[in-house]
């Protein structure tokens, strides 16, 4: 076997330079021609059912005005009902025919169960979900006081977005729907101060990626990055306590247009906004000149705490 292996580490690279040679340039043709195309036959949200977790604001509460300007049902789902209704007064007059909300935590899998099935038992289908709801920490993980705050940042961004699609899949399935995971550049970018967090969006990107895998072409699958967005988390965490504020942020609104479009078009990938994809290639060739720029921009100043971190 050792012998194998040393075969293959000659020739395989040898193999595969060359066979992108070859395949490289007219699978980038059908990528262009492909995207043309879905620009121009993007999906009609109009009467489709959309849940949408972590959506009493910021990039989910966008999202479900985006979504009802189309004309599509929703149902929204957060922790705090209260502004949830001041959502969904809004969402019906912007042209949403219906709109249910649910109120409960994606950590808890029998709470992800309802939601679905609440949408399911109104509407009898589903066509979208949209995984958004997060928590949003910034701290430095060596100056953090106590290990018990992390298992909810992992709890809410990774295990929500999985418990809500495992109980959708089979609806999804029967209506040839979409997923769409609200991930963020710090998934696949290291960002100090934003290391567990950047654990669970990682770990979001790469269940996905594995179950776009296994459920192939039944069901799209759309993961956006985005890169700082100012929403409310945002504010919270990032501008009143000046960390990572050289880095300017995209309004909610524009991110929540550029993923509505996105999911339409049926893409699997969004990197938002676009210019952070140059952050993306320079990670993939020098990844450690990235590392020190990220580095040099957010470790300026001492760690802050996880207490009282919340979620949508």
């Amino acid at each position: 076997m050792d012998i194998m292996h040393k075969v293959l580490n000659i020739l395989l690279p040898l193999i595969s330079i060359s066979a992108l040679f070859f395949f490289l340039p007219p699978f980038l043709v059908y990528k262009f021609l492909s995207s043309v195309w879905r620009s121009i036959f993007c999906e009609n949200v109009a009467g489709k059912v959309v849940l949408i977790t972590g959506s009493s604001s910021g990039i989910g509460e966008q999202l479900a005005y985006e979504y009802a300007k189309g004309g599509a049902c929703l149902v929204l789902v957060a922790r705090r009902g209260d502004r949830l209704e001041a959502v969904a007064t809004k969402a019906r007059e912007l042209g949403s025919p219906d709109v249910i909300i649910e109120t409960g935590d994606v950590s808890k899998a029998e709470d992800c169960k309802r939601f679905v099935g609440a949408a399911v038992n109104r509407f009898g289908t589903l066509d979208h979900l949209v995984n958004n709801a997060g928590i949003f920490p910034l701290f430095m993980f060596e100056d953090s006081n106590n290990v018990d705050d992390f298992a909810p940042i992992m709890n809410t961004n990774f295990w929500g977005s999985v418990y809500c699609t495992h109980f959708a899949i089979p609806h999804l399935r029967k209506s040839k729907g979409k997923i769409v995971v609200i991930a963020s550049v710090a998934g696949w970018m290291p960002m100090p101060r934003l290391t567990i967090y950047g654990a669970s969006k990682g770990a979001l990107i790469s269940f996905f990626e594995t179950l776009r895998a296994e459920i192939g072409s039944d069901i799209g699958i759309t993961i956006v990055t985005p890169g700082v967005v100012d929403t409310e988390k945002a504010q919270a965490e990032v501008r009143s306590k000046g960390k990572l504020g050289l880095i300017p942020a995209e309004s909610v609104e524009g991110c929540a247009k550029a993923t509505l479009n996105s999911i339409c078009r049926g893409d699997r990938y969004l990197i938002e906004p676009a210019w952070v994809k140059m952050f993306y290639l320079w990670n993939l060739l020098c990844p450690e000149v990235i590392q020190e720029f990220s580095r040099k921009m957010s470790v300026t100043s001492p760690g802050t705490s996880t207490s009282g971190l919340k979620a949508e």
